[in-house]
C-alpha cells in the first residue's frame, strides 16, 4: 500500500469512528509506532486531522450544532465514554453542603446521574432534564431557574438571568462547543452567553468540563477568556501541547483516568 493510500484509509476510519489511536494504525497497516506518529503529523500539517495524546481526532470545523435543540437526556445517548469519566471526576469536586451550578449539557446530565445519594448539596440548573434526575435524590436541594422554556427543555431568557444574578455558587461546572487558550470558551449560538458569564461571575470556583474533541478548537462566538476557568477537567487523550497552553495562562488541569 502506498503512503497516500494509507493516509486516505486513516482518514476514512477516522471519519467513521471519530478517533484513531497510534496502536490501531500500527495493527491495521503493519507499520512501526514511529511511522504511525509520522503519518498523523503529516495529516495534521495538512489540516486533515488533529493529533491527541494517543492518536488523532477529526479536524473540527466551525459551524452549527444540529443537537442544540435536543435535551441533555436526548443528547447523552450519543456521547463517548470520555464524557462519563469527566462527569464522574467533576462530581468528586463537590463537597458536603456545596451550592453548585451544573451545565445543561450532556456532561452535566451525566453529573446529575452520578451524584451520590449520600452527598448533601444544592444544585442550580436551567435544565428540566437535570432537575428531573435530581428530584429523586433526597439529599439534593434543586433550584430550577425557570423562564421561557426552549425546545431543548432549558431556560436562557431574562427571567432566568434575573434568578441567577441573585444566587451565589461555591462551584460551577460549565462547558461549551469548544475551548482554546487563545479564543477561550466558544459556542455556535449566542443564547447562553450571558447566562454562562453570569454563572461564572457568581461562582467561587469555576470548572470547565471539556472532552478531547472540544479542546484546541474555536467555534463561532467567544463566551469568555479561557483563564476565567480555575480548573479544566478533561480526559486521558487530550493533547499535551493544548494542555500546556492552558497551564501557561494559569488554568489548573485535572485529567481523568483511561476507560478500562
Amino acid at each position: 500500500m502506498f503512503i497516500e493510500e494509507r493516509h486516505q484509509a486513516i482518514l476514512n476510519y477516522l471519519n467513521e469512528t471519530g478517533r484513531i489511536s497510534n496502536g490501531e494504525i500500527q495493527e491495521k497497516f503493519g507499520i512501526s509506532y514511529d511511522s504511525a506518529k509520522r503519518d498523523l503529523r503529516i495529516l495534521e500539517e495538512k489540516g486533515l486531522l488533529k493529533r491527541t495524546h494517543g492518536g488523532a481526532i477529526p479536524a473540527k470545523q466551525v459551524g452549527g450544532n444540529i443537537c442544540r435543540d435536543l435535551s441533555p437526556a436526548e443528547r447523552v445517548e450519543n456521547v463517548k465514554e470520555n464524557y462519563l469519566s469527566i462527569a464522574k471526576k467533576a462530581v468528586e469536586q463537590i463537597e458536603e453542603n456545596d451550592i453548585v451550578y451544573i451545565t445543561n449539557a450532556s456532561v452535566g446530565y451525566l453529573m446529575a446521574r452520578n451524584i451520590p445519594e449520600t452527598l448533601k448539596c444544592t444544585v442550580v440548573t436551567n435544565s428540566v432534564s437535570i432537575a428531573e434526575i435530581l428530584r429523586k435524590n433526597g439529599n439534593v436541594t434543586v433550584i430550577l431557574t425557570g423562564g421561557e422554556m426552549e425546545k431543548n427543555g432549558c431556560f436562557y431568557d431574562s427571567f432566568t438571568l434575573s434568578v441567577v444574578k441573585r444566587l451565589r455558587f461555591d462551584k460551577c461546572f460549565v462547558t461549551s462547543a469548544c475551548i482554546s487558550a487563545d479564543f477561550g470558551l466558544s459556542i455556535q449560538k449566542s443564547r447562553s452567553i450571558e447566562l454562562t458569564n453570569t454563572v461564572i461571575a457568581n461562582s467561587g470556583k469555576v470548572y470547565g468540563l471539556y472532552p478531547t474533541e472540544k479542546i484546541g478548537f474555536d467555534s463561532t462566538i467567544s463566551i469568555c477568556p479561557a483563564n476565567k476557568l480555575n480548573t479544566l477537567i478533561t480526559d486521558w487523550d487530550a493533547s499535551e501541547e493544548d494542555l500546556k497552553q492552558f497551564d501557561e495562562i494559569g488554568v489548573d488541569i485535572i485529567i481523568t483516568e483511561d476507560v478500562v
